[in-house]
């Protein structure tokens, strides 16, 4: 995958799915979440905030929207189990989105959850945009992990990371493949793809085994299974990098 430049206003139609509906922010709650005047709380769809530890977790999305009017689209507006209404969230006219101010700034990362293709472009190049102006969480050279830092990774145990390196090998064991980046399997960080999940690959055209002795990044949540691990649940997590 190819990032270029970030997202125009126009671009964001690529985001633009069914309605539902208005509204006036009443209240920022945290780095993407806001209450609408009517009660109805939101949780900005397609992204993951970040924010440093000692930042206010909620001034970049409330200089963006606390107290303006905004329109809610998405896929699906059945509220999460804390009763928020997951959306993309558009402001003005042409409209804006705001996924992607927050992503342009370095305040997000693209999360794994969005399968449109029109709308994973229009987020990946806004958050393109910032890391190769080192904006917001880009400033930090330590903003994407090195693969070969496993002690760093673990460090990230819970949260959702960015991983760059060279796999090393790529082996099944059971239901699952394995892209190892260091040499011991047990320690090293490696990326786990079930089964279940090859059909897609190989829909993309792409062969797991070819991911060997290539540099990619990957993103998703990290877990301590001995060594760090990212589950990989879409295509979409594994780039491949420039220059291999």
């Amino acid at each position: 995958m190819l990032w270029a430049a970030a997202a125009t206003p126009a671009d964001a139609a690529g985001c633009s799915f069914a309605s539902q509906g208005e509204g006036r922010v009443a209240a920022i709650i945290d780095a993407r979440t806001f209450r609408l005047q009517d009660g109805r709380e939101v949780r900005l769809a397609g992204i993951e905030p970040v924010v440093a530890e000692n930042a206010n977790r909620t001034s970049a999305l409330s200089a963006i929207i606390a107290g303006r009017d905004v329109a809610l689209r998405g896929e699906d507006d059945t509220p999460d189990r804390y009763g928020r209404q997951p959306a993309f969230v558009f402001l003005g006219a042409p409209e804006t989105l705001v996924q992607a101010l927050l992503l342009a700034q370095g305040d997000a990362l693209v999360s794994t959850s969005v399968t449109n293709k029109d709308c994973v472009r229009i987020l990946t190049d806004a958050e393109a945009e910032a890391r190769q102006a080192k904006r917001g969480t880009w400033a930090d050279p330590a903003a994407i992990k090195n693969a070969e830092s496993s002690g760093d990774i673990l460090a990230e145990t819970g949260r959702f990371t960015i991983v760059e390196g060279k796999v090393l090998s790529v082996r099944q064991a059971g239901a699952t493949t394995y892209l190892n980046f260091g040499r011991n399997w047990t320690r090293g960080f490696a990326v786990t793809i079930s089964r279940r999940m090859i059909p897609a690959f190989e829909a993309a055209g792409i062969l797991l085994k070819s991911f060997e002795n290539r540099r990619i990044r990957v993103r998703g949540w990290v877990e301590a299974r001995g060594g760090p691990r990212i589950e990989v649940l879409r295509v979409g997590q594994i780039e491949l990098l420039a220059g291999n």
